[in-house]
């Protein structure tokens, strides 16, 4: 079994066709087909089942490619390790992101990256804290930016930021809601919520403050996009509970208005998780470091009772 075999083999798993694996690699088909025939013989067991649709892995191929993709990581990551001794920043960068930061923040950091260290490629990935901080364990992403978990994921967990959550709602719409309010007032103002879904981490953390503080937050609508949520807040007199990085640009352009919730004043953690094993090449921690700045200018600042000025 060659290296290179072992990543067409792990090309062709993700591409699922010849044509576009053979695309990516910068090769012609038939040398892709010859070298996967050749790690098929040495297997004497065929890794994928060719159909109309294209190559369907089998059960050794997807058991290969859990145990392989981590060792061609690691072998990536070491390769720009040594390729940026020279002092530029080269490489890739694979990050999972929950849909707060992604939708928030993750615009501007990727400009200001590019233009920093237009060497170094990035692939950003969304979803459920849990499903993130997996990929990390499996080794199909560098770093995961996740809601702190309240179990051990047998991860290194670093502290990024604490961020206080509001409750929003649209400007102008129905009667003006005071600057402060406790969470019990939230749940007899006679407005609807709208929230993440339970599998969401933000409702994960909303309940368990309500549930603390006896208090009934039953929404009317149960949306995981963000962004649709706060363009429903906008057009209707629905109100919803987000961080502040959520509505940054919202709250900047007068779209949205911004209330504390004083009592109990609600916070979520927000933690980088990597392997343990595999720690980071210099262009992901260049880019954790960069995400984690602009992450913290757009944080809720300033004393109990105060809105966060526009920045």
């Amino acid at each position: 079994m060659e290296f290179r075999q072992v990543q067409y083999f792990i090309c062709l798993f993700e591409e699922g066709t010849v044509t576009r694996a053979a695309r990516r690699l910068n090769i012609v088909q038939p040398a892709l087909s010859m070298q996967i025939a050749r790690l098929e013989d040495e297997l004497r067991q065929k890794l994928f089942e060719r159909t109309r649709k294209g190559m369907v892995p089998t059960a050794l191929a997807r058991q290969m490619y859990r145990q392989f993709l981590p060792v061609m990581r690691d072998f990536a990551q070491a390769r720009a390790q040594v390729m940026s001794a020279d002092g530029e920043i080269s490489g890739s960068v694979k990050i999972g992101v929950i849909g707060s930061i992604t939708e928030g923040v993750m615009a501007e950091t990727l400009g200001a990256f590019s233009e920093t260290y237009p060497a170094v490629e990035v692939t950003v990935l969304d979803g459920y804290s849990r499903t993130l901080s997996d990929w990390v364990a499996g080794g199909h992403i560098d770093v995961a930016i996740i809601n702190k978990p309240r179990g051990r994921l047998g991860l290194d967990v670093e502290h990024i930021v604490d961020e206080e959550m509001l409750l929003i709602s649209g400007a102008g719409r129905g009667a003006p809601l005071p600057p402060r309010l406790t969470l019990a007032q939230i749940a007899s103002l006679g407005r609807d919520l709208v929230l993440p879904t339970r599998e969401h981490g933000l409702r994960a953390i909303l309940d368990s403050f309500a549930q603390h503080a006896d208090v009934d937050l039953t929404p009317k609508f149960e949306i995981d996009s963000l962004v649709t949520t706060v363009k429903l807040v906008e057009q209707s007199e629905l109100v919803t509970i987000l961080p502040h990085i959520c509505v940054h640009r919202p709250l900047m352009e007068g779209r949205v208005h911004a209330h504390e919730i004083a009592s109990p004043r609600i916070t979520r953690q927000v933690v980088a998780v990597t392997h343990p094993r595999r720690p980071l090449n210099s262009a992901t921690a260049a880019f954790v470091a960069m995400l984690t700045q602009e992450m913290r200018s757009r944080t809720r600042v300033g004393a109990p009772g105060e809105l966060p000025a526009p920045s």
